[in-house]
């Protein structure tokens, strides 16, 4: 049977690591890449038996995963953050996945909580996501944000969910908006995107008509509706951020 190695970035994850870790149990070696947490989840990852590695400093989600992936020694690479957890149908997809060798990559279907809700609709779900492949045949982007797997060869599709704990609570959807939509503008500013006023109220509004409309969000209940109003603040805050940064050369004070 192929080795399979599962690698995770993580920072300030005690509330998470445990679940997550527990999840993959079933893998042969899990790397841990953490980037400076002081609340006890290094600790907690390696006495649940991960390798953990200690890079304080952070270039950005693509890069400190791809150190992640160089750590990694198996055959097969399971990509998870600290907030997922693989489900037994999922688990028992993987496995046979490996053992086929069919395709060098695969995507999965992540099924995203929003204050306690699991979205089925608000272009949440299903959310597929390429996660496991064949070491040497994928990296990750270099996006600071946003960073995906860029694979080579056929991509295949696994049944069963990759569960995402993404907003517990609503604390955690404010804190999210807030470090992504920095993120992201610095992100846009790097690609040469110009910001402005206009940009940030046309872009949140089609981001709360994508995701409440044309995705089906108003299927999902009220917090569909906050889940869409949530992603037009991200949106509007992502390209104002980016126009202050432009016009006074740096954020004022967060």
């Amino acid at each position: 049977m192929p080795r399979l190695s599962v690698v995770v970035i993580t920072r300030n994850e005690i509330r998470n690591i445990g679940n997550c870790l527990r999840s993959v149990a079933f893998a042969d070696e899990v790397v841990v890449v953490d980037s400076g947490s002081t609340d006890g989840t290094v600790e907690a990852a390696r006495a649940a038996g991960a390798q953990v590695i200690v890079a304080p400093d952070w270039p950005g989600f693509g890069p400190q995963k791809n150190r992640a992936l160089d750590a990694a020694t198996g055959d097969w690479v399971f990509s998870i953050d600290a907030d997922e957890q693989v489900s037994l149908p999922l688990a028992d997809a993987i496995r046979q996945a490996m053992a086929s060798g069919r395709h060098d990559a695969w995507a999965i279907n992540r099924r995203s909580s929003y204050c306690g809700q699991y979205m089925a609709h608000s272009g949440w779900y299903p959310d597929r996501v390429v996660r496991l492949f064949r070491r040497g045949t994928a990296r990750f982007s270099d996006d600071i944000v946003h960073e995906r797997v860029v694979a080579r060869g056929s991509v295949g599709r696994l049944q069963g969910d990759l569960l995402h704990d993404s907003m517990p609570h609503f604390e955690s959807v404010i804190d999210k908006l807030d470090r992504y939509s920095t993120a992201g503008a610095v992100a846009l500013m790097n690609k040469g995107v110009k910001g402005s006023l206009a940009k940030a109220l046309g872009h949140g509004w089609w981001a709360f008509m994508r995701t409440y409309v044309v995705k089906l969000g108003f299927l999902d209940g009220r917090l569909g509706l906050a889940l869409a109003i949530s992603n037009a603040e991200g949106t509007y805050y992502r390209y104002m951020k980016l126009w202050l940064l432009q016009r006074k050369g740096a954020f004022g004070p967060e």
